[in-house]
């Protein structure tokens, strides 16, 4: 199903069972923006949500709303999205905070990794963000 900005998704390719909490398949044309993996720190480099995935996850999401704004792309033009967890058991507070910044109906390509260690003990998870923008 093609939407208004012209990115593609395809939830369940032939032969692929359907994907619930991503799509599998995301594609579009136009500019590409990356958007490096984001912490759960603040405009003041302050750390947000000690020990919160929930808290943690919300700010996660608002710094890549900030980094795609600046970028002149939004949530709706995100492909792809990895998670970077120290734990899976973050996810759920990941894909709530996820569902308040994106349409739960037309949700991006995603793939979670968990990881041992992030660039300090007290980060709970990094996300980075794909996105593709429409040409004018």
């Amino acid at each position: 199903m093609q939407a208004k900005n012209g990115l593609t998704h395809i939830p369940a390719p032939d032969g692929v069972f359907p994907a619930t909490a991503y799509t599998h398949v995301v594609t579009g044309s136009g500019r590409l923006v990356a958007v490096s993996g984001q912490l759960p720190i603040d405009e003041n480099g302050e750390l947000v949500g000690e020990g919160d995935p929930a808290a943690q996850a919300r700010q996660v999401f608002e710094n890549l709303r900030r980094c795609l704004a600046a970028a002149g792309a939004g949530f709706p033009d995100v492909v792809k999205l990895t998670y970077f967890v120290t734990d899976m058991a973050h996810l759920p507070a990941v894909r709530a905070a996820r569902d308040e910044f994106l349409d739960p109906q037309r949700l991006p390509a995603a793939s979670a990794v968990q990881v041992s260690a992030l660039v300090g003990p007290q980060f709970l998870m990094e996300i980075e963000a794909l996105a593709i923008v429409a040409q004018e």
